[in-house]
């Protein structure tokens, strides 16, 4: 066991956590998570990794195994705050979490990808005493689902159980939007949406009502599925759902989407190259076509019928293939394509390429355990419900729950001093979204969604001045 002891620094009042596995998912948390002020401990078999992240990043790492008492006992379990398990192993992830819970008095996040534990997640998390277990391959074919049901969409992200969704899309040239300033929205369109971010080149805005929206903006607007559909046909989108979808790889994302897929009535077509794999995945979703063979074939795409197909989603494990199918797919079809990338290394290249909807799975995991981490470090119960990242990271959409320890709890919106670059953007309150103006107020029980170009925001309190 080598230990390598976290550089001096400035660290802020953060919790103690513990991160098993320096992956992908774990290195985008250890990067996030030492930014926002947390002690950091990271934990991996692999010592040139642990050399490499202990010294990008100020934490302190251990060489050894996650899932063995010493380990965790020399990483300071029994006064950490929370243990994060997510290495390649699911059954690893469990033990360390589950030594972790027997060891120390933390919370404890077990990433479990296997489609065998799938259906079993909340007995895992009762009878282990889990915080949370997360699926990034689920959440990722869950994300990918949602626009294929709404294909005019680049994004889909859901908010209040499902409620309200968070859509971003580009505005054409020449629509009935460009050169409207916001306000106009409603009564234009008699629609109950809310714009609340604009992309335009390099700039990212949090458009007040005299924002003039211009052709080419990448637009995200809050609003129920119904009012969502509405508004993008008002504008002229076609916004029926994909009828069916080609997916080349046959890996847990794949499955995952494909009987998401499935079960909204959309037909699967799956292109595998392993034999064996087909045959499981033949046994798996009995009512998808599944074709052994090598998807990055050209001949064998166009005998499947690529170039009418209404939807394709390269799933391989390799990014650049994923990368050059959906190109290829662009270029010899009209299809919705989604592409899913592992790797961000040259995120600023990908984004230039015009690759239709992006998903990263590592993000889609990261966020929701950076939303618990906040949620536990604030002691207000005002706490975060949900989280995501917008426009590369610099800004966030962030659903908070209101108890009665709000400060501003009946207070009409347009008395608070909010600070800048921050938008309210919907109340939902038992059971129905509202999409506010300046008099309406926030009560206890609400949830609140909020977008800001801000950071760290831990509860609903920190976005007054």
């Amino acid at each position: 066991m080598f230990n390598f002891l976290k550089p001096t620094g400035n660290s802020g009042p953060g919790l103690k956590i513990i991160i098993v596995g320096c992956g992908k998912v774990g290195t985008t948390l250890i990067e996030r998570l030492s930014k926002e002020g947390h002690d950091i401990t990271v934990i991996d078999m692999n010592e040139a990794t642990v050399k490499e992240v202990s010294g990008t990043y100020d934490v302190m790492g251990i060489v050894g195994n996650g899932a063995n008492f010493s380990v965790q006992n020399e990483a300071g379990i029994e006064s950490a705050d929370l243990i994060i398990a997510v290495t390649e192993s699911d059954e690893l992830n469990l033990l360390c979490c589950t030594i972790a819970k027997r060891t120390g008095d933390c919370a404890a996040i077990a990433r479990v990808r296997t489609p065998d534990y799938s259906t079993d997640v909340s007995y895992l998390r009762d009878q282990l005493g889990l915080a949370m277990v997360i699926n990034p391959e689920m959440e990722a074919a869950a994300e990918a689902s949602r626009i294929l049901y709404v294909p005019a969409a680049l994004d889909v992200n859901a908010f209040a159980h499902g409620q309200a969704e968070l859509i971003r899309f580009e505005l054409p040239e020449g629509t009935r939007l460009d050169g409207v300033e916001v306000y106009q929205i409603r009564k234009m369109l008699s629609t109950d949406i809310l714009v609340c971010g604009v992309e335009r080149g390099e700039d990212v805005f949090i458009p007040g009502g005299d924002f003039v929206l211009k052709g080419g903006d990448i637009i995200s607007f809050v609003a129920t599925r119904k009012q969502a559909l509405r508004f993008l046909t008002d504008i002229g989108f076609q916004t029926d759902r994909v009828r069916n979808c080609m997916i080349v790889g046959g890996g847990k994302c794949a499955y995952y989407l494909s009987k998401m897929l499935l079960g909204m009535g959309i037909e699967v077509k799956i292109i595998e190259k392993s034999k064996t794999r087909c045959e499981e995945l033949s046994i798996l979703l009995p009512k998808a076509i599944i074709i052994n063979g090598d998807g990055t074939d050209q001949e064998l795409l166009e005998e499947e019928g690529i170039t009418y197909t209404e939807s394709f989603v390269p799933l391989t494990g390799i990014d650049e293939e994923n990368i050059l199918l959906t190109l290829y797919a662009k270029k010899v079809s009209n299809a919705k394509v989604i592409t899913k990338i592992n790797r961000i290394n040259f995120r600023g290249v990908i984004n230039s390429l015009n690759l239709g909807s992006v998903i990263y799975p590592r993000y889609i995991t990261s966020e929701a355990i950076i939303a618990y981490v906040r949620a536990k470090k604030n002691s207000t119960n005002n706490n975060i419900e949900t989280l995501y990242h917008m426009f590369d990271h610099r800004a966030e959409a962030i659903e908070f729950n209101v108890t009665d320890k709000c400060k501003f709890t009946g207070v009409p919106l347009k008395n608070l001093n909010l600070k800048k670059d921050l938008l309210i953007c919907f109340i939902h309150r038992n059971g129905k979204i509202i999409i506010p103006n300046g008099d309406d107020v926030i009560m206890s029980g609400d949830t609140v969604m909020i977008v800001t170009k801000n950071e760290g925001f831990e509860c609903i309190e920190d976005m007054l001045v």
